[in-house]
């Protein structure tokens, strides 16, 4: 295994943990207006990921910090390709981040209820969003030579695409409401549960339908030996059990399993491009890979020094961060911060 080989499983690592983790970030505050049904439940709601939602987003900027040193190609080209998509999660993401820090500064109903709102469109934006880039990533994106876009925004915009972004949105919805039934009182708890059980089915059927259509848009059964095979299925086996889970209200074991799925889920796309990093529609020859895009050996070598000192560091604090505050949310109106 070389060098290239490594760091792209390094960078699909972090994806992954960045999907598990603010996945259910994004979940809560989508949820947010919804399960809430007055103040101080939807200040409970938040305190459920006000220690975690700012750490959660470091697996993002250690990806995108890798991939612009590991693979520059790859980074300067998606930025071309997906730079108004990329341009509204980042706008998705600040304003989320404001609205998490903003909405205590004033006990006005009016100015609590506008944040709330844009932690929610903050949330689903993002949400969203994330499963069509990964999507165009595998279906491929008109790239011609010297790895230039040569398309617009609306050649991102596909059925598969969009299903693939309704993939995303559904799952991170399941795993916002799973995290909640687990850190909420009893009241909170319950809600949590039950909207679990309603978003369980539609979010299976799309996984469903995403799996069948990825063997139609992409080109995955023409390249021998890439064929993620078991892993797709695991998926699915694992958001079967999922179901189980949260219907039986063994929460613990739910928010497990269902980061389970989302492992499954974003292995089976890094597995289809492997080594592809993103594909070409126009001629699959142009499209980027591990090698043409990649740094130089000895950028690499450097890169992997550091990453080794310093992944698990970021691992071991955020693992820490958790258990400190690994108690659940109680109602108590004097100690709720305002």
């Amino acid at each position: 295994m070389d060098l290239n080989t490594i760091w792209f499983l390094l960078i699909a690592t972090l994806f992954i943990g960045y999907f598990i983790l603010e996945g259910f970030d994004f979940g809560v505050g989508i949820l947010l207006p919804f399960l809430a049904k007055e103040d101080v439940e939807r200040r409970m709601i938040i305190n459920a990921i006000g220690p975690h939602w700012d750490g959660n987003e470091v697996w993002l900027i250690t990806a995108g910090g890798a991939m612009f040193a590991a693979f520059p190609q790859w980074y300067a080209t998606l930025f071309s390709s997906f730079y108004i998509a990329l341009f509204l999660m980042l706008i998705a993401l600040i304003i989320r981040g404001v609205a998490f820090e903003f909405r205590s500064k004033d006990e006005s109903p009016r100015w609590r209820k506008f944040w709330d709102w844009a932690i929610f469109f903050g949330s689903i934006i993002p949400a969203f969003l994330w499963g069509v880039a990964f999507t165009n990533f595998i279906r491929g994106v008109p790239i011609a030579e010297n790895f230039t876009y040569v398309g617009n925004f609306w050649d991102l915009i596909s059925t598969f695409s969009i299903i693939g972004g309704l993939v995303t949105l559904t799952g991170f919805i399941l795993h916002g409401a799973i995290f909640l039934s687990l850190k909420m009182d009893e009241k909170l708890s319950e809600r949590a549960t039950q909207f679990a059980k309603k978003i369980w089915l539609p979010n299976l059927i799309i996984v469903v339908i995403f799996i069948v259509e990825t063997y139609f848009f992409t080109d995955i059964l023409q390249r021998l030996g890439v064929n993620p095979g078991f892993v797709p299925m695991a998926a699915v086996l694992s958001l079967l059990a999922v179901g189980w889970l949260v219907a039986n209200k063994y929460a613990g074991w739910a928010f497990i399993v269902n980061s389970l799925v989302i492992f499954f889920s974003a292995s089976t796309i890094f597995i289809i491009l492997y080594p592809r990093v993103l594909v070409s529609s126009i001629n699959s020859a142009l499209s980027l890979t591990i090698y043409n895009s990649a740094s130089g050996p000895y950028t690499l070598k450097v890169m992997s020094i550091i990453a080794l000192i310093f992944v698990p560091i970021v691992i071991a604090y955020q693992a820490w961060s958790y258990w400190v505050f690994r108690g659940r949310i109680v109602r108590d109106e004097n100690s709720l911060h305002y």
